[in-house]
């Protein structure tokens, strides 16, 4: 286990170093001039230059690469070149809402994928199992944007069950747990259908096996059988998909938080992108590739506990 969780740690760290040099060779082929943009066009080419020298600007792309790595490690993100302050207690405002939003689509979509792929798998080629295969076919099509403004006009527009927007705080625990509720859901829908089609094929293969068909022999119901001794063996790929599908929910909260006017790290990003406010996008950009690595960290570590034979057979 030990061999296991070092390689990991290193395959985690390269990550992260190899996403932090793409992000920032990204933003340096982007167009404009941060300095220009700060200054307005009415700016002399003496005031550019100061203020460029004051930014950072004027260096060499890889001593600011290596400065910038430099103070991510001593936790400085450096400073937003629109609102003149740190930038870590801007992004630190909004995780608290982008992080618990992520994470309860993540908790619907699990919920309703494991769910409707239990049921999908016992009814195999029974009417539940093509209607919740047709369901999610029809979950799959459907944008998490375009799903967020049918839910605006059906539970806040039609039936005023939620507020059509915005953000109640966390003053008010329900309060503001019931504001994320519509939109957790516009990004649950999509992941669920995925993971309840990966969740059935893995079921209905693992149910195949020989040790299976024994415990069927021993008299047990097919669902008893689903529940104590297939869905374990069963749950590998099904996390796997997890893991992948929460950096999808990262993305699409950044859309989502728009269509329902949330003020998340989704909203500071795309600010900072309008504002070409470059210190603002690494910092986000690079916390939420941490935030993916760690959570597919953590999936490795489920591998090894659901079955510790791949633990050993990768140290």
């Amino acid at each position: 286990m030990a061999g296991f969780l070092a390689k990991r740690g290193l395959t985690l760290l390269a990550t992260l170093l190899a996403t932090s040099l793409i992000v920032f060779l990204v933003l340096e082929i982007l167009p404009g001039d941060p300095a220009l943009l700060l200054l307005g066009t009415d700016a002399s080419d003496e005031q550019l230059v100061v203020l460029r020298s004051q930014l950072g600007l004027d260096r060499p792309a890889h001593i600011r690469y290596l400065a910038w790595i430099g103070a991510l490690l001593q936790g400085d993100f450096g400073i937003s070149y629109a609102y003149k302050t740190p930038v870590w207690p801007l992004i630190a405002e909004r995780l608290w809402l982008t992080y618990p939003l992520a994470l309860n689509a993540m908790a619907l979509s699990i919920a309703l994928a494991l769910g409707l792929g239990l049921l999908a798998a016992r009814q195999h080629n029974r009417l539940g199992d093509v209607l919740i295969m047709g369901l999610s076919q029809i979950g799959i099509s459907i944008p998490s944007f375009w799903f967020g403004i049918l839910l605006i006009l059906l539970f806040a527009v039609h039936l005023g069950w939620f507020a059509a927007g915005g953000f109640a705080g966390w003053a008010d625990i329900a309060a503001g747990y019931k504001s994320l509720i519509l939109p957790s859901l516009a990004l649950a829908v999509v992941q669920a259908a995925i993971l309840a089609r990966i969740t059935r094929s893995s079921l209905l293969e693992v149910l195949r096996e020989d040790f299976v068909r024994t415990a069927r022999a021993k008299g047990l119901s097919r669902g008893a059988v689903l529940r104590r001794h297939v869905l374990r063996n069963a749950l590998i790929p099904v996390i796997t998909v997890i893991g992948l599908q929460f950096g999808g929910l990262l993305a699409g909260a950044i859309v989502v938080e728009q269509v329902f006017s949330l003020p998340g790290l989704g909203r500071l990003v795309f600010q900072a992108i309008s504002n070409r406010d470059i210190e603002v996008v690494k910092a986000a950009v690079i916390l939420l590739a941490f935030t993916v690595v760690v959570v597919n960290f953590f999936v490795d570590l489920l591998y090894a506990l659901i079955d510790p034979r791949l633990a050993a057979q990768d140290a």
